[in-house]
């Protein structure tokens, strides 16, 4: 059997819940070993958008705020989610707009990964985003937000201290790292 053909078999469905922003599901299954199971998987109607944002003088700017999910304060970079139909560069720069005032001139794709593939579809593309403006912040109503500017070093360090563990914000500011280390960014 090729090892990247699909050794589960779905035998049927069901839709057990769903709001405006996922849908959860459960499949009865025969699992790759043979054995019936069940399977949930988490859909999300929305892509997720993360801005890596560097200045000039190779600071950048996180946002804070409280994660009702963890049940605790979390530094992230600005990030949020758009409809999958949009362009998600045009949801990065509106969520970069919204979290922090910024507005950049340039923009660079700095990669796309999937947050918990096992138990979700959620795709994040990550940019990096240059060249700023400053303007009003727009939060959204749900959102009490701090924002903190800081020198890049200061926020991987956070990273490699534990500080700052939202997925997108590691791997944003881990590839933001290696890309001064490579020399590609300076």
């Amino acid at each position: 059997m090729n090892q990247e053909e699909n050794p589960w078999k779905t035998l049927s469905s069901k839709s057990v819940y769903e709001n405006p922003w996922i849908q959860l599901t459960e499949f009865d299954v025969v699992n790759p070993g043979g054995g019936l199971g069940i399977y949930g998987k988490v859909h999300f109607k929305n892509r997720a958008v993360g801005v890596m944002v560097l200045d000039a003088q190779r600071n950048t700017y996180l946002v804070g705020q409280f994660r009702y999910t963890l049940d605790e304060y979390s530094w992230e970079i600005p990030e949020g989610g758009g409809p999958i139909g949009l362009d998600p560069l045009d949801s990065a720069k509106r969520e970069l707009l919204e979290e922090t005032g910024l507005v950049a001139q340039n923009w660079e794709l700095l990669l796309e990964m999937h947050l918990s593939n096992s138990v979700s579809d959620e795709l994040a593309i990550l940019y990096l985003a240059t060249e700023l403006a400053q303007f009003e912040s727009e939060p959204e109503q749900t959102e009490q937000l701090q924002i903190k500017k800081l020198p890049f070093d200061e926020a991987y360090q956070m990273v490699m201290d534990g500080r700052i563990k939202d997925s997108m914000s590691v791997a944003a500011i881990q590839k933001t790292k290696l890309l001064f280390l490579e020399g590609k960014l300076k």
